[in-house]
């Protein structure tokens, strides 16, 4: 099985903004992950559709979609749920799995007290 990662954030028009997310992505290829793609859900490029394809044109037969926002709100509970029904049509033999936006990871409390102490 050949997996990818399908990294999906918001999207800025600005585009520094959107660089995060590239930079995520570049960190998992050098931690082994062989296909990681990043994608926006809207304002910039590539799209999720997009950034699934070209997993799939990668060789992925198995694509987990990693929402890089902090709550579930309407966009990863609706707009991502839509997404993944989609690319699911269009490769039926390529399971694609939503998993949960970071949010509430116990990781994240760590992050905000060294960012707090950064500043201290």
């Amino acid at each position: 099985m050949t997996q990818a990662i399908l990294l999906i954030a918001h999207g800025s028009r600005h585009a520094p903004a959107n660089d995060d997310l590239h930079h995520v992505a570049a960190q998992l290829r050098g931690r082994g992950h062989a296909i990681v793609v990043a994608s926006f859900l809207e304002l910039a490029e590539p799209g999720i559709d997009e950034g699934g394809r070209a997993c799939v044109a990668q060789g992925a037969t198995q694509v987990i979609m990693l929402p890089y926002f902090l709550s579930a709100g309407v966009h990863v509970r609706r707009d991502l749920t839509e997404a993944r029904e989609r690319l699911s049509a269009e490769f039926p033999q390529v399971p694609f799995r939503l998993a949960d936006p970071l949010g509430r990871h116990a990781l994240l409390i760590d992050l905000v007290e060294q960012r707090i102490a950064e500043v201290g």
